[in-house]
């Protein structure tokens, strides 16, 4: 028995896109103020949302295995580059904390009418433009320290992976009561009304000018 999770048609790709979107949206990351509060420890959605996601889909793909609906070499790993990915975790982290989304949060943000979701997209596609440019030149630092293809974190510790899954957990409950004791100490996390508060102010101070040219007492 065999689930059909790797359908490449486009009706796969839109649903997946959609339930994406949504989830984004529905946990406040179409909101640059939304995601920056992670870098401030002030709201710690970012790390419950995406830990959260982590976990489901590591255990999930364990209980998949193990009765046997995929193959264990169905899902495709990876090779690590030491080098590339710490110089690239450095400058997703950086364009992170300064323009408060991520590729897919930023294509929520332009969907939720954000304007400064379409600079951040813009500069992204000027970034990649701009590495696309110097590859060739920095191939040798691209493709250095080079791992053990599609090694795992069971292979690299020599652990099982029911084990690894467990300490995940215990970690995702202690940093979801951390975060949300810090929450609570700088007096977070936002609100609706909090990521959407200059656009409510907006449209409260139009409705006003309207009602009082009008001449509706409110």
């Amino acid at each position: 028995m065999s689930v059909p999770f790797y359908d490449s048609g486009v009706a796969s790709g839109l649903l997946s896109g959609i339930l994406f979107g949504y989830v984004l949206e529905a946990a406040g990351f179409g909101s640059a103020r939304k995601l920056t509060g992670q870098f401030s420890l002030k709201d710690w959605s970012v790390f419950k949302v995406m830990f959260t996601a982590v976990l489901v889909a590591a255990v999930g793909l364990y209980l998949l295995r193990l009765g046997g609906m995929i193959a264990g070499n169905s899902v495709y790993i990876p090779t690590l580059y030491l080098w590339a990915m710490a110089a690239g975790g450095l400058l997703i982290g950086a364009g992170f904390a300064m323009g408060g989304y991520c590729p897919g949060t930023s294509l929520v943000g332009i969907v939720s009418g954000r304007v400064d979701a379409v600079v951040f997209v813009v500069g992204m596609i000027v970034g990649t433009m701009a590495f696309a440019g110097v590859y060739e030149p920095i191939q040798g630092f691209y493709f250095a320290a080079k791992g053990p293809d599609a090694q795992r974190l069971p292979d690299l510790l020599g652990l099982p992976e029911w084990l690894i899954l467990a300490v995940l957990i215990v970690v995702a409950i202690a940093g979801f009561v951390l975060g949300s004791r810090l929450e609570r100490a700088r007096g977070g996390p936002f609100t609706a009304e909090d990521v959407n508060g200059e656009d409510t102010s907006k449209a409260k101070n139009q409705n006003t000018t309207f009602n009082t040219e009008a001449g509706i007492v409110p």
